[in-house]
C-alpha cells in the first residue's frame, strides 16, 4: 500500500514537472513568435512611411503644378483679350485652344491630387494600425515573460 502512494505520488509530481515544463517551452516559443511579429510589424511602419513620404512628395508636385496651370490659363486670358483688342481673331483662337488645353491638365492635376489625398489618408491609417499591433506585440511579450517567470517558481 505505501509503495502504492509513493509510486502514484513520484508518477503525479513527474506529470506535473512535465506539465510545468510545457508551459515554459509553450510560453518561449508564444514570445518568439510575438518578437517576430514586431518585426515584421517595423518593416511594415517602416514600408508605410516611405509611402506616405512618396505621396506626400507627389501631392506637392501636383499643387505645384495646379499653380503653373493656373498661371498659365491667366496668362492666356490676358494674351486673348489682347488679341481681341487688336482685331486678331486668328491669335485668340489659338490662346482659346491652349486655355482649354490648360483646363484639361488643370482638371486632371485635381483629380491626382485628391487621389494622393486618398493615399496620404490610407498610409497614415496603416502606420498607425501598424504601431498598435507592434504595441499589442509587446504587451503579449510581457504577459509571455511573466508566464514564465511564474512557471518556474512553482
Amino acid at each position: 500500500m505505501r509503495r502504492t502512494v509513493v509510486l502514484s505520488s513520484w508518477l503525479l509530481s513527474g506529470s506535473l514537472l512535465a506539465f510545468g515544463q510545457s508551459d515554459i517551452g509553450q510560453d518561449r516559443r508564444d514570445t518568439h513568435h510575438d518578437r517576430h511579429d514586431i518585426r515584421q510589424d517595423r518593416g511594415d511602419v517602416r514600408h508605410d512611411v516611405r509611402d506616405l513620404h512618396q505621396d506626400r512628395a507627389d501631392r506637392r508636385k501636383d499643387e505645384r503644378d495646379i499653380r503653373h496651370d493656373e498661371a498659365d490659363i491667366a496668362k492666356d486670358r490676358r494674351l486673348e483679350r489682347q488679341d481681341l483688342r487688336r482685331g486678331d481673331t486668328g491669335d485668340a483662337a489659338k490662346e482659346r485652344a491652349d486655355i482649354a488645353k490648360d483646363r484639361q491638365d488643370l482638371r486632371q492635376d485635381r483629380r491626382d491630387l485628391r487621389t494622393d489625398d486618398r493615399d496620404i489618408h490610407r498610409d497614415r491609417r496603416d502606420v498607425r494600425a501598424d504601431e498598435r499591433d507592434i504595441h499589442h506585440d509587446r504587451r503579449d511579450i510581457r504577459r509571455d515573460r511573466r508566464d514564465i517567470r511564474q512557471d518556474r517558481h512553482e
